[in-house]
Parts: C-alpha cells; structure tokens; sequence
C-alpha cells in the first residue's frame, strides 16, 4: 500500500494535539498551561461529561472542546478524530502521564517528511517510565516483543499512547473498521502489516497527577481485561 501523504509543498500542514479528559480538573490544571500553543495549530479537548469543572476551565483558557457523545477511551478517539482539523495528530494524555516537553520533538520528527508516524518511546535511549509498577512494566515489555515477533515489527513500546501520526492513516491501515479495538495495539500491527515508515523517540513517561491508577484499565481486573482484549485483537489480525 502506498504511503499516507502529508498536503504537498506549499500547503500548510497543521498539527491537532488531540487530548481526552474525564474529571481530572487538578491535572488539567498542572498539565495544560506547560503547553506552549505555538507548537500545534490546534489543541483540541474531547471531554467526556465531566462534572469537577475540568470542560468549564477548558473553554475559560479558550482551548476548543468537543463533548462525547459516546462513553469510553475508543469513543473519545474516533470522535477526537472526525472533529480533528489538522493533518497531523498527536495523543495526549493530560493527566500527567505525557510530557508536554516532548511535543515540539514529535512535530519536528513528523515535518522531516520520513515518517508516517512517530511513537514517544518509554523504552528507548534512557527514557522511562515513572508510571509502571512491576507488573504493567513487564505486560509492556512482553507484548511489544509479541507483537515484534509476529508481526516482523521493531518497536520498543507498542503499548503507549503519546504518538504522533498522519490523520489519513486511520483510512490508509483501515482502523476506521475497527473502532472498538485497543487503538494503540491496533494501529502498531497495522502499521507492521502495511509496512508504514515508523520511528520512536524516547520520552519520559511522569507519573499520574492526583490519580493512583489507570482511567483505562482501573484496578487488578481491569489490567487483566486489558491484557486479554489486547490478546484477543492480536489473534483477529493474524
């Protein structure tokens, strides 16, 4: 399959930084004014029905924000996305586990033109993760070599959200028929199985701010339920 293209020289290619929230109005606070706006054209806020204040401060400090329409991770993507103006996305979590630091490297990696996408690796050239315990430290490691092996992929982290990649490629490796699935899992085996040029920087992952657990997969049973509907996404696409 042909490579997903960036508008030509010329046209003016604009970055959405595309950011979920869900009730987490103190790391909003901590997480967003570390955000120069200068280094996207649009920082967009899906919110999902928060009732702390999170959706009222976000449009007090004139950020654009959608409000969900469906519940769920998978919902706020796919709605982020049809309402994403920019060319280039990028995924954000703002609470507190991606570092604003490593937004302009994201952009500038993308604007070189080899890329079709950009992974902020934790797991690469000394970054970490101050986020993992053992457990999701290890699930980490063991899928991303899973998914290497099966796939004939590279990558260091597979897992992880924070990513920058073209808005086309959600047509070009078809996700949009797969709405329901792990997007982080699902876009890494279709990029292996398309053979998409991906890199990895390496960013630092901070720990959560005023939270002690996953909004995705909270709890013990939560990480295990994860765990099998990654299982379970790859198997289908083998």
């Amino acid at each position: 399959m042909g490579r997903s293209r960036l508008p030509r020289p010329g046209e003016k290619v604009k970055t959405t930084l595309l950011v979920p929230t869900l009730n987490e109005i103190i790391g909003v606070k901590a997480v967003m004014p570390q955000i120069d706006r200068s280094w996207v054209d649009e920082i967009l806020i899906i919110d999902g029905n928060s009732s702390d204040g999170t959706y009222d401060y976000c449009v007090s400090q004139g950020y654009r924000v959608v409000s969900q329409k469906e519940p769920g991770v998978c919902a706020a993507w796919w709605e982020g996305f049809a309402a994403a103006t920019g060319d280039i996305i990028i995924l954000f979590s703002p609470d507190g586990n991606s570092d604003p630091k490593a937004i302009p490297r994201l952009v500038a990696k993308m604007h070189e033109g080899n890329w079709d996408a950009v992974i902020a690796s934790r797991y690469l050239g000394g970054a970490k993760s101050h986020d993992d315990s053992f457990l999701t430290y290890i699930g980490n490691r063991a899928f991303t070599k899973i998914l290497n092996m099966l796939f004939r992929s590279k990558y260091t982290d597979a897992l992880v959200m924070y990513k920058a990649f073209k808005k086309s490629l959600l047509e070009t490796l078809s996700l949009h028929n797969r709405k329901d699935s792990v997007f982080e899992v699902m876009f890494c085996i279709r990029g292996a199985k398309y053979n998409i040029p991906v890199t990895e920087i390496p960013a630092d992952e901070p720990a959560r701010i005023d939270a002690s657990d996953s909004r995705v997969h909270k709890g013990l049973w939560g990480r295990i339920r994860g765990g099998l509907w990654m299982i379970k996404t790859i198997w289908r696409e083998l």
